[in-house]
């Protein structure tokens, strides 16, 4: 493979100013993570403590191989919502018994873990990681049910979370849960529906209503221990298949439940078993992406210091240089890449891209998207050379490419080019995000332009003189909208990926990613449909 070159100079006024950018930035995800930890705050952790019981995190600290890494997913889940950052559910993918399983932890210090909109949405997306990836899940339950007042948002859509795990079951994709307190109302069909269930003695509550609801729907007078203890499951109801004495007791059980699972991947093993490491430090992937995203940067500096020994073979390097294409190796295993060199994609770039997706498919190659794009070119030149087409030509190829996608937004992900560059609207794999990065139609000034012209003829076709001093104000609150609502913790409260992550963790989130894909098959498409030309 050809070796690449860097041409960063650490000391350069630029690098040093766009280090700095990146840095504020990551001090902001810091300070999210940290309320996302905190689960309900101190009071109801100490709380919670205070019965003998762990947190999420402790549970899943020693659910998973001692040393192994724990890839948690969504970390920001309702940032900038009326519901604690995290969502009261921790979600990610962990070793148990050397098995990567995808792990759902409901917190039940915010609001008993009840269930709300974002942690449903967390949750689902969990469940289509676990099925699109293969990967047994062991849920860690600890659920008051539904949030009440929420529930016109959560009660239908939220059946599917229990038809997804009986999918899982069906799809010979094991799954596993723990109940280490309260698991009602719709929190009783997670072990209800799952293949292995583990109670503890004394702490496990597992019944579709309480006994304060059951004496108001049939009058019966009865205990929780009568009605839905850990002990009535295992002996009487038979719902437990294990009975625990304690938390601890409860993990063991889990591991080895997953031990006897027999679990084989059924992808490929990385090609190199010791793969080499980059010949850059990841130290300067911080200084690489411009602190203004309309500079464009070369995304071969981000793969020299993601890819093995940054060795990359180069597609078409004459043709559309607008758009990066090329073959490597990550943590071992064969990927094809394609990175946005500078932010437009013009139909040399598009054709380029379908056509080495289709080359990727062939040869059963994982894909990785590094998206900078401000989307397709416009204008009368290339609207008359085909750019519609072209585009469609490369949404195609990726809406049709079956092979593992995982994309990674590194600066901007504007208009179609966000869709041609695989986004969360096109299914891959994983998503994650730079903390610097944003994502929306277009960029604030450019919308807020297209609003001002826009009621600038307006204006002009009803004979009415325009107001300028509104005009200003107008563009200046739509600015402030877009830029809040474009930026990458705004965007993962909302679940548009699987988290912001720090610029120099990528090649490590991808390598676990890319072993994670490979506990199922990895099959390139049969056919791509009509391509216009």
């Amino acid at each position: 493979m050809s070796t690449l070159d860097s041409a960063i100079d650490p000391s350069a006024a630029g690098y040093v100013a766009n280090r700095a950018a990146l840095l504020d930035r990551l001090a902001e995800l810091d300070a999210a993570l940290d309320r996302a930890r905190a689960g309900g705050g101190d009071t109801y952790v100490a709380r919670h403590h205070a019965r003998g019981k762990m947190l999420p995190r402790e549970r899943i600290e020693l659910l998973v191989d001692a040393d192994s890494p724990f890839l948690e997913l969504s970390p920001v889940a309702a940032y900038g919502t009326d519901f604690p950052v995290g969502a009261s559910v921790v979600t990610g993918i962990g070793v148990v018994e050397g098995v990567e399983c995808l792990i759902v932890a409901n917190d039940p210090t915010v609001r008993g873990g009840a269930v709300n909109p974002w942690s449903l949405a967390k949750t689902r997306r969990a469940g289509e990681i676990a099925l699109a990836n293969r990967l047994p899940m062991v849920n860690l339950v600890e659920s008051a049910g539904a949030d009440l007042p929420t529930q016109a948002e959560i009660f239908i859509p939220g059946g599917r979370v229990f038809r997804d795990l009986t999918r899982l079951s069906a799809a010979g994709i094991p799954t596993v849960s723990v109940v280490f307190g309260n698991a009602t109302a719709g929190g009783a069909y997670v072990p209800g529906m799952s293949d292995h269930v583990i109670m503890i003695r004394d702490r496990s509550q597992v019944y579709l209503a309480g006994p304060p609801l059951v004496k108001m729907a049939i009058g019966e007078v009865t205990d929780d221990e009568s009605l839905g203890g850990a002990a009535m499951h295992a002996g009487t109801s038979g719902l437990a298949d294990y009975l625990a004495e304690d938390e601890r007791d409860g993990i063991r059980l889990a591991r080895q439940c997953v031990r006897r699972l027999n679990w084989r991947k059924q992808g490929p093993p990385p090609r190199t078993p010791v793969p080499q490491p980059p010949k850059y430090d990841p130290e300067e992937l911080l200084g690489i992406t411009s602190a203004d995203l309309k500079v464009p940067f070369d995304p071969r500096e981000v793969l020299a210091r993601v890819l093995d020994g940054s060795e990359f073979d180069e597609f078409k390097p004459a043709y559309g240089g607008a758009l990066v294409t090329g073959w490597g190796e990550l943590h071992g295993y064969p990927v094809g890449v394609l990175a946005n060199a500078r932010g437009v994609l013009f139909s040399e770039e598009a054709q380029k891209a379908a056509q080495f997706i289709q080359l990727a498919n062939a040869a059963d190659t994982p894909l990785i998207f590094l998206q900078n794009t401000t989307g397709y070119m416009v204008g009368t030149e290339y609207e008359q050379r085909g750019i519609i087409k072209h585009g469609a030509l490369m949404i195609n190829a990726v809406s049709n490419s079956t092979v593992p996608h995982l994309t990674v937004n590194l600066g901007a992900s504007y208009g179609a080019g966000n869709y041609g560059m695989c986004g969360r609207a096109y299914e891959p794999r994983f998503l994650f995000t730079w903390p610097n990065a944003k994502s929306a139609v277009m960029g604030p000034a450019q919308l807020a332009g297209v609003l001002s012209i826009v009621a600038r003829q307006a204006a002009a076709a009803r004979g009415r003189d325009y107001d300028e001093e509104s005009d200003a104000a107008m563009r200046m609150m739509v600015e402030q909208q877009i830029e809040s609502q474009s930026g990458a913790l705004f965007l993962s409260g909302r679940l548009y990926d699987d988290g912001v992550i720090d610029p120099r963790d990528t090649r490590t989130v991808l390598g676990l990613c890319l072993s994670a894909i490979h506990n199922g098959p990895v099959k390139g498409a049969d056919g791509f449909g009509v391509f216009r030309m």
